[in-house]
Formats: C-alpha cells, sequence, structure tokens
C-alpha cells in the first residue's frame, strides 16, 4: 500500500471540506493512502528460491561456468 505523510502542513492549503477549523495558522498532519487491491487484483506473491530452484529448466551453473558467460558478454561489448 502507498501511502504519504505530510506533517506540520499548513491547514490554509487544503480545501475548505477538509480544514479541521477557521484557524488560518493551523497546522496538521496530511496522510494520503492508496485503497488495498482486491484479492484478485493483487500482485502474485514473490518466490522463494526453493521455488525458483525447483522450476522445469532451472540449472544450477557453477562459479566458472557464470565468469564465462560474463566475460563473453563483456567481450560482446566491446565488439
Amino acid at each position: 500500500m502507498n501511502r504519504i505523510v505530510r506533517e506540520n502542513y499548513p491547514a490554509a492549503k487544503l480545501p475548505e471540506e477538509l480544514r479541521p477549523s477557521s484557524d488560518p495558522d493551523a497546522r496538521v498532519r496530511v496522510t494520503i493512502e492508496e485503497p488495498t487491491a482486491p484479492l484478485s487484483q493483487r500482485p502474485e506473491p514473490t518466490m522463494s528460491l526453493e521455488e525458483i530452484f525447483s522450476l522445469t529448466g532451472f540449472r544450477r551453473r557453477s562459479k566458472r561456468e557464470i565468469d564465462e558467460d560474463v566475460r563473453r558478454d563483456r567481450d560482446d561489448w566491446d565488439h
């Protein structure tokens, strides 16, 4: 949920229907929150490492294999 909080905000800058008093020098805390999305619209939860490792097609690589891939990519960037 996104939330914006402004402390010590001048009440005079708020729309009149939101001002807590008629005092032009009043200071307020303003909190704005997005409504919570219904369950059907929420994003999928983040996968754990165990779930990622169990995916079909996932192959663990050695440090040497990863270093070779990075070196190959860097060589491609230089050309």
